[in-house]
């Protein structure tokens, strides 16, 4: 699949077959499945790539300049140019455009000026990538626990909160918004900085408002499944001159080429005293992103429609409880997120439920498996503990292991057809029926 269908306005569910008129025998246990088609992912080329993108990086190449700074004025190249248009996109006063959201959160973190040594809270559900990055900006991950809804409990932050902490990191993880405006109202109320992890939400909006511009600065992804694709990169966005300007220069903006992203006066700093870490993003990646930015609202249209399709027609679903947004449409909608709370340890589980949804055809995965190395569970991120046995890092936030080991996660394309979002409910049904029986049974 290519991804290169018209946007069509967000649809209602179209209908799907009723339990009773699904297959009774599972394809786990010899049934047929409800589809045979692999279930369409980025990793299997399932990308929104146009023509039009191919031919921007096409001429980004051609034209033999790939470093961003040359002899062309900003405002002429294709890193100046992505970032003029990102701070036009969320109405911000900078953007920079650099290596990976990796790279762009932990620069957010040292252009705030959180120093070396501090503890920065984070959710304990999260891409490894978000303690990763606190790690690289050479301080040390706080986990904090997450509710019902896989949301950072800002009462366990202000319960557990430290003087050590010096700044928090929200994310909002697998496209849904958390409780940032909360949340940010109390990192003020602490005097720290907030820095939004929005890797995973580019494009999503909380009433009416961007993710990424809430805390001091926002750090989003365009790797290979995010909104905006270039197999590697991000970008950080802030209205803060001079968190902007440390970013830039740690980034890698070196013998006065600082001055380039401050065309209307002097930057506030000269970044020589600042370490240069060469996290830049390349010309090449920078023209498919900007060709790739003009059809953003298009995609994001698409997820919006699968994910109210499958969501709607799953909607109270016996045996599952679907992962609810923070406000009505404060999500992406890149995954279809569910817990299977109950059954017990092994038949019937969330990680049964995830094998029974791979035998029917749908990629699906139990976040807190035993047998899956997930890095979206915390206690796989072993660099952080002395420990290496996962029940005693489980049991640091107990609340949280028990939510992942409950959690079913499906990823939602923008290219799934409505005719692929009605093979999902139908597996889900009929996945959910069966467990729901063999219970009763027991």
């Amino acid at each position: 699949m290519d991804g290169n269908n018209d946007a069509p306005a967000p649809s209602p569910p179209r209908p799907v077959q009723n339990g009773s008129e699904l297959p009774e025998q599972l394809a786990l246990h010899g049934g047929q499945p409800v589809r045979r088609a692999p279930w369409p992912t980025y990793d299997k080329g399932a990308v929104f790539v146009h023509t039009e993108d191919e031919d921007a990086a096409i001429r980004a190449v051609r034209s033999h300049l790939y470093f961003r700074y040359d002899h062309r004025p900003p405002n002429e190249t294709e890193c100046g140019r992505f970032e003029d248009e990102l701070c036009r996109y969320f109405g911000t006063r900078h953007a920079l455009a650099v290596s990976s959201g990796t790279a762009a959160l932990a620069l957010a973190l040292m252009g705030a000026g959180v120093p070396p040594g501090s503890l920065v809270a984070c959710p304990g559900f999260t891409f490894v990538a978000s303690p990763s990055a606190i790690v690289l900006a050479g301080c040390r991950p706080f986990l904090v626990e997450v509710d019902d809804d896989l949301r950072m409990d800002l009462d366990d932050l202000r319960r557990r909160w430290r003087p050590e902490i010096r700044a928090v990191m929200v994310v909002h993880m697998r496209g849904f918004a958390a409780d940032v405006e909360a949340l940010s109202a109390f990192a003020a109320e602490m005097g720290v900085p907030l820095i939004e992890d929005a890797v995973p939400a580019l494009g999503a909006e909380l009433h009416g408002r961007k993710l990424g511009t809430f805390g001091a600065a926002g750090a989003f992804s365009t790797q290979s499944d995010k909104a905006l694709n270039c197999g590697e990169g991000g970008f950080l966005i802030t209205d803060d001159s001079t968190l902007f300007a440390r970013a830039v220069a740690l980034s890698g903006a070196y013998e006065g080429r600082l001055r380039r992203h401050f065309p209307h006066g002097e930057p506030p700093l000269t970044g020589l005293d600042l370490p240069l870490l060469s996290l830049r993003m390349d010309e090449i990646r920078a023209a498919l992103l900007r060709a790739e930015l003009t059809r953003l609202p298009q995609r994001l249209a698409l997820f919006h429609r699968n994910y109210a399709h499958v969501s709607a027609a799953l909607a109270g679903l016996p045996g599952i409880a679907v992962r609810r947004p923070v406000a009505p449409g404060a999500y992406l909608g890149e995954a279809f997120v569910f817990r299977v709370p109950g059954g017990g340890a092994g038949w019937g589980d969330a990680g049964w439920f995830a094998r029974a949804l791979r035998a029917e055809g749908i990629d699906a995965r139990n976040i807190g498996a035993d047998d899956d190395l997930n890095v979206r569970a915390f206690w796989n991120w072993r660099f952080l503990y002395d420990s290496a046995d996962p029940g005693e890092i489980r049991a640091t936030l107990p609340r949280t292991a028990r939510l992942l080991t409950e959690t079913v996660d499906v990823p939602l394309s923008s290219n799934l057809t409505p005719a692929d979002c009605d093979d999902l409910v139908r597996a889900v049904r009929k996945v959910a029926a069966a467990r729901a029986t063999a219970l009763v049974g027991s």
